[in-house]
């Protein structure tokens, strides 16, 4: 058996942007499915939720459909994205060990998300920390990724 490829323990990808709603709402975000599978999958993808516990221990399972043909790590075109929540702080923490079930060696290991909604003037400031990330995951396109990511989170949340 070949070993997969280790992480780079020195590698955190990051992203975060200021989101005008309040830090109860975006951690609602997380905890309510029709909300999650809308701002979670980042542009050019569909989500699907097969699983959502969130509780400490509890399971996340969500299919993505990648509709801009990029290539998935599950198959030609999606990826299934398996997690257990570590920690649910409402409303400002939640962290998530995430793994990506593939052929491909790459992409063994489990990733640790680390999201926090910090209180900042009439919003929040979210932020979200990738750590023990696959070495086939490539930087530049996970933090657009994350990115997206946020920018949806904020389409959902920010109030008019």
């Amino acid at each position: 058996m070949i070993d997969p490829p280790a992480y780079d323990p020195g590698r955190i990808d990051r992203a975060e942007r200021f989101i005008a709603a309040p830090p109860e709402r975006l951690f609602a975000a997380w905890t309510t499915p029709g909300d999650l599978v809308r701002w979670l999958p980042p542009e050019g993808a569909e989500g699907r939720i097969d699983a959502l516990d969130p509780v400490p221990g509890g399971a996340l399972r969500m299919v993505l459909r990648f509709t801009d043909g990029a290539k998935g790590k599950a198959g030609a075109h999606h990826d299934v994205v398996r997690a257990r929540f570590v920690t649910l702080d409402p409303p400002g923490r939640v962290v998530l060990d995430v793994d990506f079930p593939s052929l491909d060696p790459a992409f063994a290991g489990t990733m640790r998300m680390d999201w926090r909604f910090s209180p900042e003037g009439s919003g929040t400031r979210a932020r979200v920390e990738a750590s023990r990330v696959p070495p086939g995951i490539d930087p530049d396109q996970h933090a657009t990724g994350l990115a997206s990511s946020l920018d949806n989170l904020a389409r959902l949340t920010e109030l008019s």
